[in-house]
């Protein structure tokens, strides 16, 4: 390569692997970080008012996670697309990737706008009769789903950055939408500065106002900062071949995370049948795990489109030591939180814990909140061991082309082995033992990671070395 191809080349295939992984992940890493926050934030305040408040929220999740689902999952596919165009000097498909992942986005705004104005009290009624839940929980579900355009905007634009490389400005856009929601919590929700008290409806309406405002900034920064991509609206037409090479990734990649939804609204099932108190604990897991794993999904925001790029311009070597450096800092991270889990578990929980707690266990005069906690956070934290390297590598095959294969993986992991391994234990032993369910699914995730990485390193990256 010479010296002036070396000058136009994108920095995904010229710069030191580490340093570029880091670059691009850090901001990522971040970012993460600051949405970990906000979302822990949104249950502190809201579990403030009452367990009723908490279970309303944490029983709204699988909705929330099917949307992320879906806007994410396109996201990946319009990253893998748009990088890999990228790195084979493909402008017309870079371009024609961007433009039909909006195209895709808004359609997908549309659906859950219609489905949350119309079913978000039904959500409810199908899993509790608990008045308080059902109405806190239809007036969270109407405006998270009802406003959902922030939502889907944002993810669509910050992917488009990413790909191209711009991971500092989706750092900007996502923590402009977190310190909105932030500082929108307490205002909305017990009605200060003279705002009215909202109580669970101003948890939902300072989230969308946070994910607006993350949007128009994100919006503003590919119009003006990201010159890779032109954005042609006036003269665009939708393109099943841009469509078909978005859903080629993207689609595996949404059914993998709505699996999400699904495991978690069967496991609601299965611990409300011992307690209410058993899902709200659930909940509040999610909300705490997501400082551990949202490093992780950063790193792999930043890994993505590096892998993507240098695949498609037939550099195994960089490959393979993205992947190296990728899988290291993960299981650091991983190991980071399940310490933390193990040691701080009491303390993580009495962040929730209501201003006036009434649900006292009958054994040990604790709140009940920390006497499930504790052992549940205990214990779910052993599978934080194994995920570092499930969760890059399931990035991985999304990265080459292989998003079926994540989705065989997410697949096992929570609806073969999980969701049932929970129901056999919840039947046999207490309620302590549904919490095995976790690390004993992420063992076998791990065995078919290590199965499928193998075998697309020998098919696909080291047939590469002899070109």
């Amino acid at each position: 390569m010479n010296a002036e191809n070396t000058a136009r080349e994108n920095k995904m295939g010229v710069m030191p692997v580490n340093k570029l992984l880091l670059s691009m992940a850090l901001p990522m890493i971040m970012s993460m970080l600051v949405q970990a926050l906000y979302n822990v934030v949104d249950s502190v305040f809201v579990a403030k008012l009452s367990e009723e408040a908490l279970n309303a929220v944490s029983l709204a999740f699988p909705v929330q996670n099917l949307m992320i689902a879906v806007g994410v999952g396109t996201g990946v596919g319009i990253n893998a697309l748009l990088s890999r165009s990228l790195g084979q000097k493909n402008q017309k498909m870079a371009d024609d990737a961007a433009m039909n992942g909006l195209f895709l986005a808004l359609l997908s705004c549309l659906a859950f706008t219609f489905l949350g104005l119309t079913c978000a009290r039904l959500f409810y009624t199908v899993q509790t009769d608990i008045t308080a839940i059902v109405d806190y929980g239809a007036d969270y579900l109407r405006i998270c789903c009802g406003m959902s355009f922030g939502l889907f905007a944002g993810i669509t634009f910050d992917r488009i950055l990413q790909a191209t490389g711009r991971t500092f400005l989706t750092m900007i856009t996502q923590m402009v939408g977190a310190v909105t929601n932030i500082i929108l919590d307490p205002i909305l929700i017990f009605g200060l500065f003279g705002f009215p008290r909202m109580e669970v409806a101003g948890a939902a309406l300072a989230t969308v106002l946070g994910q607006i405002f993350g949007a128009i900034l994100s919006v503003i920064f590919n119009l003006t900062r990201n010159p890779d991509i032109r954005f042609r609206f006036r003269t665009f037409r939708p393109s099943l071949q841009a469509i078909g090479g978005i859903y080629s990734v993207g689609l595996p990649s949404i059914v993998m995370q709505s699996i999400g939804s699904v495991m978690v609204f069967g496991v609601n099932q299965i611990l409300l049948a011992f307690t209410a108190t058993a899902t709200a604990v659930f909940g509040v897991y999610f909300k705490l795990q997501s400082f551990i794993f949202m490093p992780v999904f950063g790193l792999n925001n930043g890994m993505v489109p590096i892998v993507a790029y240098n695949y498609g311009a037939r550099r195994p070597d960089r490959i393979i030591k993205t992947i190296k450096f990728s899988v290291a800092y993960a299981v650091a991270i991983m190991v980071v939180g399940f310490l933390i889990f193990q040691f701080l578990p009491d303390k993580l929980l009495g962040l929730f814990l209501a201003e006036n707690e009434s649900a006292l266990d009958p054994v040990t005069g604790a709140p009940a909140l920390i006497t499930i906690g504790v052992p549940a956070l205990r214990i779910i934290s052993i599978s934080f061991l194994f995920a570092g390297f499930c969760i890059v590598s399931s990035s991985v095959f999304q990265a080459l082309g292989h998003g079926v294969l994540s989705l065989m993986v997410s697949l096992v992991r929570q609806l073969l082995v999980l969701l049932p391994v929970a129901f056999l234990l919840s039947r046999l032993f207490s309620l302590e033992a549904v919490w095995l369910a976790w690390p004993i699914a992420e063992l076998f995730s791990v065995v078919l990671c290590a199965v499928f990485l193998r075998n697309l390193y020998r098919r696909e990256i080291r047939p590469m070395f002899q070109d």
